[in-house]
């Protein structure tokens, strides 16, 4: 595996090219975003903020990260990895956006699927600076930036592949930031995802739709694929760090968040559906 610098990213004020000068990016009209020591970059304007503290607090950032640490979603960091790493040729440099990456376990799990021969320039955005924080604390090589996936730093037509993966896609700046020929990989729940927790904390469980097999604007369907399997949690650490990661911590009453406390084990199902997405022609 070779990591090459990523240097595609944009002035979130005014969409221009930013260059690295030592710890800063700066862009030709003289607007400059200080490198944190810690190795991220804020290009979060503020007033394109709709909290003082958007995104995951930075308890759901810990929960997250304990969860995936212990593996249990390997499996799908495995398909997409799989998905971008099988088509990338030897000697060529793929640049690849994760679009929420949180603590950045899915761009890890990436730049360890590769071999020798292969380059990746990889970006980490998520509008949460503690997820933020805690990705760059991980991993130095990718580059890492607080950001809004409805205005990305990311210079047009710049981008070969996007991963958005449980987040909340913005199609149009997808479109905007991929290069012609560039794909998009999502992965979102499927109607069984996490069912057997979600009975247990809510009184009633609606059917979830299945995600749509049709493809949003500027995009058509390459392919998609199911990864489901049961998976067994048997510490109350693991179910509550299971729940503390979902939005179903602050969706559940009382009632159903004391229920989850009081598991000692639980098997939930995994159900989740990878599609692989590229600009339409």
């Amino acid at each position: 595996m070779t990591i090459s610098p990523f240097a595609s990213l944009a002035c979130p004020l005014d969409g221009g090219v930013l260059y690295r000068d030592g710890a800063v990016w700066r862009c030709e009209a003289g607007h400059s975003f200080d490198i944190a020591r810690q190795g991220y970059t804020h290009l979060l304007p503020v007033q394109k903020k709709k909290s003082l503290a958007p995104g995951d607090s930075k308890q759901m950032v810990a929960a997250r990260q304990r969860f995936l640490a212990a593996g249990y979603y390997q499996p799908i960091a495995e398909a997409v990895s799989r998905t971008i790493v099988s088509e990338l040729a030897a000697n060529t440099t793929l640049s690849c956006l994760d679009a929420g990456c949180g603590e950045g376990y899915y761009l890890r799990q990436l730049a360890a699927a590769t071999t020798e021969t292969q380059t990746l320039a990889l970006l980490g955005l998520d509008i949460s600076k503690w997820a933020v924080l805690a990705a760059a604390k991980q991993n130095q090589h990718a580059a890492w930036v607080v950001g809004s996936n409805a205005n990305l730093p990311i210079q047009s037509a710049s981008l070969d592949r996007i991963l958005c993966l449980f987040g909340f896609p913005v199609y149009a700046e997808f479109a905007r930031v991929l290069k012609p020929g560039g794909e998009l990989v999502q992965v979102d729940a499927g109607p069984d995802h996490l069912r057997e927790l979600r009975e247990i904390i809510y009184s009633s469980v609606t059917v979830a739709r299945a995600p749509t097999e049709e493809a949003p604007e500027g995009f058509r369907v390459l392919s998609t694929e199911t990864i489901r399997y049961p998976l067994a949690l048997d510490h109350p650490e693991q179910i509550a760090d299971l729940l503390a990661m979902t939005p179903h911590l602050y969706r559940a009453k009382a009632e159903g968040r004391e229920k989850a406390a009081a598991l000692d084990a639980l098997v939930v199902t995994v159900d989740v559906r990878l599609k692989r997405l590229a600009l339409a022609l």
